[in-house]
């Protein structure tokens, strides 16, 4: 009820550089923002990282900042309330002294109105920038630009927002040696997925095709598919696709793996394999010594579970995704 009657008020209020947790924006809206900095000649980035902001907004500061739109003490009290409420740990209430509730429905816009006035600082300084919540870039022309920006702008948030910029995740440098929500911009000005997101990437394929799993392969296939569609869904904004079409292949090779160690001894892999349609001599595959991983990857596994049988049963990869 609050989310509702407050952000009428604070909406139109907000920079047209903000999109974090605001209607109609969207986190692809903030990084279109910086490819647009980039092509224009700013592509050395500023980016900061405020350590933990959500658990070090300074409750005064923001009660200060709603009060000046929000006069009805009953409302200030209801937020307070909120502030004060704590958080749930182990099942024991843990009281706190600062921040605002994680996963709370008003604590994104609270968030916004707490950064406006950064927002409102880097505008009067003349700075294009783009802010998804906490994830602040900052976009300018040079190194010592970008070094310059990086010192004032980290003292300007200690001393007036009372929050630690870290100083290990924060930095400068290129737009292809920083990310942004998950993508950068390369070389070419093209948005792509950051490595690091690969790298999250490859690390959950590695987890959903674990053959060890108590779930059938039913199951094993539908919940990859719904995992790579909310994936696909995000990273679909990339321009440049083929530093995720190429793991493809990799993927592919970890289901046959998968699959191969599902199937245990050699009786039952003979069996799985003649109901793939192989015969004859590529059978003898069900009898080897050799790892899995070595398997999955050349002759007869590859023929039995090839590309398009995979696809026919189902088994989506982001290049599937990529038309739809």
């Amino acid at each position: 009820m609050l989310l509702l009657a407050m952000t009428p008020i604070w909406e139109p209020r907000f920079s047209e550089h903000s999109y974090g947790f605001r209607p109609g924006r969207k986190a692809a809206d903030a990084v279109r923002a910086a490819q647009r900095y980039a092509e224009s000649g700013q592509d050395w980035v500023v980016d900061l990282d405020i350590s933990k902001f959500f658990d070090h907004v300074n409750w005064d500061i923001l009660m200060g900042k709603i009060g000046q739109l929000i006069r009805d003490k009953r409302v200030l009290k209801l937020i307070g309330r909120y502030l004060r409420a704590g958080i749930m740990v182990n099942g024991v209430v843990v009281k706190s002294v600062e921040g605002t509730p994680q996963g709370g429905p008003l604590s994104p816009l609270l968030a916004n109105i707490y950064l406006d006035a950064l927002d409102r600082e880097l505008e009067r300084r003349g700075l294009r920038f783009s802010r998804y919540a906490d994830d602040c870039n900052i976009h300018v022309s040079s190194r010592a630009a970008a070094e310059r920006v990086l010192e004032s702008v980290r003292g300007w948030i200690e001393k007036y927002l009372r929050l630690q910029v870290n100083v290990t995740k924060s930095g400068i440098g290129r737009t292809w040696e920083r990310k942004f929500l998950g993508f950068r911009i390369n070389r070419q000005q093209q948005i792509e997925a950051a490595p690091e997101s690969l790298e999250r990437f490859k690390t959950k394929v590695r987890e959903k095709w674990r053959s060890c799993q108590s779930l059938t392969s039913n199951q094993l296939r539908d919940g990859w598919r719904r995992y790579v569609q909310g994936w696909w869904g995000y990273y679909r904004l990339a321009e440049d696709r083929r530093p995720i079409f190429r793991l493809e292949g990799w993927i592919r090779r970890h289901i046959r793996k998968c699959f191969w160690l599902r199937w245990h001894e050699r009786e039952g892999r003979e069996r799985k394999l003649r109901r793939l349609g192989l015969r004859g001599r590529m059978l003898n595959v069900a009898a080897s010594s050799r790892g899995a991983w070595h398997l999955a990857g050349v002759g007869s596994l590859q023929t039995a579970l090839s590309n398009a049988t995979l696809r026919r049963y189902g088994f989506l990869m982001p290049s599937d995704l990529a038309g739809s």
